[in-house]
């Protein structure tokens, strides 16, 4: 018997029949720490489940990243639906409400609805990463459980479905999703196609997020005794008229995309040293989140900041300053090292793209209302979109609303849906013909 995809009870039906062991799934995937560098007991909980499921390939890489692959019976595209590992720690326990961030408890409470207009009553699972991005990368390892189920019941699928979890994306250099690109895929022979994310998007198919460069800036002052500050150069002091120009500068100057929203700054971390009693400092050391929009570039941005410092520096012969672009070690919990520039490029992929077209005629088919959307924060699609040129989508049951805070959720019946969803996806974007990938 051969089972199309119109027909889409036959689907549902298997959603209906994996459902609750994919909520249990997630429950496991949320009762286990997976801090950045600390992915390892989740990465075994993903690669176990898949090999239980019947997965035809998992294995896990260098870098720590797993992957898992269904193969069709006939060729096709390689379609990657990508999750990453990792999860921000959960910080105050008191302010998660009374519920425990690794509890994964399950009951029902009032939640924002799809598109944010009004609260409705929902089952959901708590706890920190359900919604960034566990909830979503349960549903996604089911997914292809239900193209295996399907298979297995005479459909003909075209080409392959992968699965990938990524360490270390919470960072934000990226390194997992560089690393699994460059060079564990080719090692195997692999490539890809195009990827669906699962980092939340509240069931709408989600086009793009603005770009991020971490910049660090350091300024320089001298010494002297706390009691004598005229005998130095306080370098804080220095930083205050330098804060208030980039601040005023970037509100005056600030670049806008209609889908994805103004170009914006925020200073996140500041200190000085020596940072001790009875010494005024002698550097003050500033970090920015400098967010920008197509047409701009992390090299656009640091140029604004150096433009900052030289014109203070006319106006001023004692400020001195420096600036470049954040880079730091970063440490897979297999043990590998890389250091790689904390920079995301901007992107954002057109709705009438084939790639697109294809997925919201699969959200539609199953049923869902098709609805598009582009992040406020930053994902590891800037490695697809922005820098391999290939196309991209987000789709999870997860709202970003939820992420990073002591209210993290996911909803169960959202769950279903895209489970559901993804399913139908994959089975649309396998019928694309080579060209309709290009970027």
């Amino acid at each position: 018997m051969i089972i199309l995809v119109e027909n889409i009870e036959n689907i549902e039906k298997i959603v209906k029949y994996i459902k609750p062991k994919m909520i249990e799934f997630a429950r496991k995937l949320i009762q286990c720490p997976s801090l950045s560098g600390e992915e390892k007991d989740v990465a075994d909980i993903y690669m176990a489940e898949m090999k239980e499921l019947g997965y035809d390939e998992v294995f896990r890489d260098e870098w720590g990243n797993v992957i898992g692959i269904v193969n069709g019976t006939e060729p096709g595209p390689t379609i990657m639906y990508n999750a990453h590992l990792d999860h921000v720690d959960p910080g105050d326990y008191s302010e998660w409400e009374g519920y425990d961030p690794y509890g994964a408890a399950i009951d029902i409470v009032e939640m924002e609805n799809q598109d944010r207009t009004g609260l409705e009553m929902a089952e959901v699972i708590h706890g920190r990463a359900a919604a960034d991005v566990k909830g979503g990368g349960a549903c996604q390892v089911y997914s292809g459980f239900i193209l295996l189920k399907l298979r297995d019941m005479g459909y003909k699928m075209k080409g392959k479905f992968m699965f990938t979890g990524v360490v270390l994306e919470e960072p934000a250099e990226q390194l997992g999703m560089i690393k699994l690109i460059d060079e564990t895929l080719p090692s195997r022979g692999i490539d890809y196609d195009g990827v669906v994310s699962c980092e939340a998007t509240s069931l709408k198919l989600y086009l793009g997020h603005r770009g991020r460069v971490e910049l660090k800036v350091t300024i320089s002052g001298v010494t002297s005794h706390g009691s004598a500050p005229w005998l130095g150069i306080n370098a804080v002091n220095k930083a205050t008229k330098f804060i208030d120009k980039v601040e005023k500068y970037l509100a005056e100057n600030y670049s806008e995309d209609r889908d994805l929203g103004k170009s914006s700054i925020a200073l996140t971390i500041i200190n000085c040293t020596p940072g001790a009693l009875c010494i005024v400092p002698d550097r003050c050391n500033i970090t920015y989140d400098r967010r920008f929009v197509p047409g701009e570039t992390a090299e656009s941005c640091l140029l604004e900041i150096q433009n900052i410092i030289d014109e203070i520096s006319k106006e001023d012969k004692d400020f001195r300053a420096t600036v470049e672009i954040a880079a730091v070690p970063r440490i897979s919990y297999t043990g590998k090292t890389a250091t790689i520039p904390n920079v995301k490029e901007a992107w954002k992929i057109d709705k009438e793209h084939e790639f697109v077209k294809a997925a919201a005629k699969a959200i539609d088919k199953s049923g869902q209302p098709v609805k598009y959307g582009y992040w406020d924060f930053g994902t590891d699609l800037s490695v697809i979109c922005g820098r391999d040129k290939k196309p991209a989508i987000g789709y999870s049951p997860m709202q970003e609303f939820y992420c990073h805070r002591p209210v993290d959720k996911v909803r169960t019946d959202y769950m279903e849906k895209a489970v559901l969803g993804n399913t139908c996806i994959y089975l649309e974007l396998s019928k694309l013909p080579k060209e309709a990938f290009k970027l």
